[in-house]
């Protein structure tokens, strides 16, 4: 059986090959305005975190050393539009051809923890209505919004069973109102994400909690505008029934002086426990993150990235942070964040990043960057663990520290590569560092 299934991802993988050798950059038109889509995308994931196999619950937070080579075949097929109206099917998998091995994969996330074993998903397959001012969409969909995310930047990217609907009809102004039903995706998900589970079961909260919500789902409503000249505003509200409600805001102001584009933005997201999950005494979430940045890019090639966000004293931030795949916070690793230290809670983050588009000396496409940032962490609150797994009173943390490197390559026939090590300091905890090496052909 297993022979079988690498057999038909050798099969899959071959096909997507194939038709990437074709060098279609918007898809093949498979005949009456039907268009074959897809991506081929391989990758090797290493994660160090000093905690060999059988982990030691007392080093980084019980953080096993992880590594795998993986290969993810997508496959969508898009119809023409008739009266406005398309329909489109992905079908996804991941593999690692039977290579790695199993007690290596642990913190990989790209297998289920429980098998590690290659799998193939539905991952879209919706119906859509679209004009110039009314989009409405239901069914699976890779959906980006800024605390639920496709988030495919990594090896395999979430999708969602949804419904929504989108108005633009107000100049510079788009309205959404949307309902989230399940998602699949393992990075993001806390349940099996190579199948499709509801919001409240991936959700990060305790099983008490899951438990409690019933297989709910999750609840937005939002309001964006942009001038396309200076202003940028976003306003999303996020109600998930019986778990928390998620309020976002963002404002950035961009413009352009002599030799430079620069961005400063704040934000302002609050998450708040409610309905039975506010009832009970076993999970808290209350707690708001205030955060800055500004960013430049200089018509030499070189830029600056610079972030700074505060966490305010409460609780929920293990519950919360990176849920359903999203990261629009300003001040995080590239790689490392929320999970290594004991908490976050009372933290303040900086980042600082300078990078360079290697095209000024030749290299098309290529961008190269380092990151460093730092937590700020609270000792009243940021333990390492103990043998049992719980906080180590006599390990307090008070600070983390994050340095990384990356190069991408993207260019217009749809070859992409992103290559990112990063590095970690942590008070009370070895050392720790992460290499993912990931690219591929979308077509």
């Amino acid at each position: 059986m297993k022979f079988l299934k690498h057999f038909l991802f050798l099969i899959f993988g071959f096909v997507s090959v194939s038709m990437a050798s074709s060098e279609v950059k918007d898809g093949l038109d498979v005949g009456n305005g039907w268009l074959l889509k897809g991506d081929i995308r391989a990758g090797w994931l290493e994660y160090d975190y000093s905690n060999p196999a059988p982990s030691d619950p007392s080093i980084n937070n019980s953080h096993t050393d992880s590594q795998g080579f993986y290969v993810i075949p997508k496959i969508s097929i898009l119809s023409p539009k008739y009266n406005n109206t398309y329909i489109k099917a992905t079908i996804a998998g991941a593999t690692d051809f039977g290579l790695n091995e199993h007690k290596d994969e642990s913190r990989n996330f790209v297998f289920d923890g429980t098998d590690n074993e290659s799998y193939i998903i539905l991952q879209e397959l919706y119906l859509s209505y679209e004009n110039d001012e009314h989009k409405l969409l239901i069914g699976r969909e890779e959906v980006i919004t800024p605390m639920i995310d496709t988030d495919d930047w990594y090896m395999f990217a979430n999708s969602f069973e949804l419904a929504y609907y989108k108005n633009n009809s107000l100049e510079d102004t788009t309205f959404y109102a949307m309902y989230f039903h399940k998602m699949s995706g393992v990075w993001d998900s806390s349940a099996n994400g190579t199948e499709f589970h509801s919001m409240s079961d991936t959700s990060f909260v305790a099983q008490e909690d899951k438990d409690n919500a019933n297989d709910s789902g999750v609840v937005a409503f939002a309001f964006e505008y942009n001038d396309e000249k200076n202003h940028n505003l976003k306003v999303w509200e996020y109600y998930a029934p019986d778990l928390y409600n998620t309020f976002f805001m963002q404002y950035d102001w961009t413009d352009k002086l002599v030799s430079f584009k620069y961005d400063v933005g704040f934000q302002l997201i609050n998450f708040k426990e409610v309905g039975k999950l506010k009832d009970n005494d076993f999970t808290h979430i209350d707690y708001s993150i205030y955060s800055a940045k500004f960013d430049i890019k200089f018509d030499n090639g070189f830029d600056i990235a610079t972030g700074i966000a505060k966490y305010t004293n409460g609780e929920g931030q293990g519950a919360t942070l990176g849920a359903w795949g999203a990261y629009p916070y300003f001040a995080n690793g590239m790689i490392f964040h929320f999970f290594e230290a004991g908490s976050l809670q009372n933290a303040l983050s900086t980042k600082v990043q300078f990078g360079f588009d290697l095209e000024k000396i030749g290299v098309n496409n290529t961008w190269m960057g380092y990151r460093h940032t730092e937590f700020d962490l609270d000792s009243d609150y940021s333990f390492a663990k103990d043998n049992n797994g719980n906080n180590d009173l006599t390990k307090s943390q008070s600070k983390m520290k994050l340095d990384g490197i990356r190069i991408t390559y993207s260019d217009d026939k749809g070859i992409y590569f992103t290559g990112t090590y990063e590095h970690v300091n942590l008070d009370a905890e070895p050392s720790t560092y992460s290499l993912r090496l990931i690219g591929g052909y979308k077509f």
